[in-house]
């Protein structure tokens, strides 16, 4: 497998990372295992160098202390990247503010860095814009974080072409991570997609959901398959006609994958990774069996005839939230 950068100027990593939320929130949370979770994360570790992904706001601060325990005297098998920018108000709740004030930014830098048991944060995304604080101020303060040495690279998640560029202006932008799947095809788009904006200024992209959070891998039979305060339980894609409707995208998959003996999974994957060599999917798994089919889809090429058969497999029926 090839690996890929994070950035232009290094941190080479395996070409699918892991997305760490899931182990904390938002999905099937009755199952969560921390044990277990540690152990998928040193799995994930074994292939390293490895792009891990957390956030201080994923489970309030619980899944950067997974990470954290799971990364210990295995620092050198991965990059770390975390974010901030958004405040947790109710846990239980999952309700959300955004608070990226320069003050709220340095207290979380800290705080992380302490989670995580790390003396430098290897990518460090805002995770959201605020509204109410401008976006220079904002980044600026990310910036004084690279120059004190407790970070390595700045991010940016869920923004605008716009966006990324006046962030770029004022230090340079390293990732931008946004959902990407054969479901939301959006930052492709050659006129607004933030896909290309990365290409063209030398960062990665890092779609987050590449696996339509699990809809795409075939497993799923209907919503009544997640228990109640699941994320999929309320999404407009999970519901009952969208449900059927998007089937469509999953038989689609299926006759790729049974042409190369793969997994839905790995070919979904694989999709994503054609897009461009700076894209770097982080699918998240609470399983050991699912997190080496993820990785092997580095390995699978798929041919023109897949691509283009995926490309026509219809858009999604339903809003992503």
């Amino acid at each position: 497998m090839i690996a890929r950068r994070v950035g232009p100027t290094g941190l080479a990593v395996h070409p699918v990372g892991l997305g760490c939320m899931g182990m904390s929130w938002g999905y099937a949370e009755s199952r969560r295992d921390d044990s277990v979770s540690v152990e998928v994360i040193r799995r994930a570790l074994d292939a390293g160098p490895i792009l891990l992904d957390t956030a201080d706001a994923y489970g309030a601060g619980h899944n950067e202390t997974l990470v954290g325990r799971a990364l210990a005297g295995r620092r050198a098998d991965a990059v770390v990247a975390t974010k901030t920018g958004i405040v947790v108000d109710d846990l239980a709740t999952r309700t959300l503010s955004r608070n990226a004030s320069p003050e709220r930014i340095r207290r979380c830098a800290d705080a992380s860095l302490r989670r995580l048991g790390v003396e430098a944060i290897d990518l460090y995304y805002l995770h959201r814009v605020d509204p109410d604080v401008p976006l220079a101020e904002s980044w600026g303060a990310l910036a004084e974080l690279v120059r004190a040495g407790k970070v390595r690279r700045l991010g940016l998640s869920e923004v605008t072409r716009e966006q990324a560029s006046t962030a770029h202006a004022i230090h340079p932008v390293a990732a931008v991570q946004s959902e990407l799947s054969l479901w939301t095809r959006e930052p492709l788009d050659p006129e607004t997609g933030i896909s290309g904006w990365c290409a063209a200024h030398g960062a990665c992209f890092v779609p987050f959901a590449p696996l339509g959070r699990g809809f795409l891998t075939g497993r799923y039979t209907g919503p009544g398959d997640f228990e109640a305060g699941d994320f999929r339980a309320g999404n407009p894609r999970f519901a009952d006609e969208a449900f059927a409707a998007n089937l469509r995208i999953v038989r689609a998959v299926e006759r790729v994958a049974a042409r190369h003996g793969a997994t839905a999974a790995q070919v979904v994957l694989a999709w994503t990774l054609a897009q461009g060599d700076h894209v770097i999917p982080i699918p998240g798994t609470k399983q050991t069996r699912y997190l080496a089919d993820n990785l092997a889809a580095g390995a699978l090429l798929l041919t023109e005839r897949d691509l283009g058969d995926l490309d026509a497999a219809p858009a999604a029926t339903g809003s992503r939230y």
